[in-house]
């Protein structure tokens, strides 16, 4: 499954709380660049590559202009542990109840070892300082993610 938003559309406008209670509000982001990254779960193997990459690489891609954020369907306290013990530099937007996630059309039928189930499909979306998406990643090179967002972008 694959998001029905395509590179050239607008960002879908979204409000979120973090793992420390604050608004995040697409809008507010506006003049920014912004890495939006879905993943599945907090705590878990590809998921903690995937953020670590970011976390190290986080002051290269602030001095380009990139604000991150990560979404996940789990709560606050468990973001809290997850930032905590990564020590994550970006926030963690709780999306308990799917509102960004469905927006961004990122949830859908996954299979893993012969099982079937619904989950979030790990997706990266690059937003460009006027509300634009301007790169999506459906498959992001976990190990490399911060890597391949700078070379895409020609920097």
């Amino acid at each position: 499954m694959a998001t029905h938003l395509q590179p050239g559309d607008k960002a879908p406008a979204f409000t979120g709380l973090d793992q420390n209670g604050n608004k995040i509000t697409l809008s507010a982001l506006k003049g920014k660049k912004v890495v939006l990254y879905f993943y599945p779960q907090d705590m878990t193997p590809t998921c903690t590559v995937q953020s670590c990459n970011l976390r190290d690489n986080y002051a290269l891609l602030q001095k380009n202009g990139y604000v991150v954020i990560g979404v996940s369907p789990d709560d606050a306290e468990s973001h809290t542990k997850f930032a905590t013990r990564n020590s994550l530099p970006f926030p963690l937007i709780a999306d308990t109840k799917h509102a960004l996630i469905e927006k961004y059309g990122v949830w859908g039928p996954k299979q893993l070892y012969g099982r079937h189930y619904m989950g979030l499909h790990r997706t990266t979306f690059v937003i460009n300082e006027k509300g634009i998406i301007s790169k999506i990643y459906l498959r992001p090179k976990n190990k490399a993610h911060a890597e391949e967002i700078l070379a895409d972008a020609g920097l």
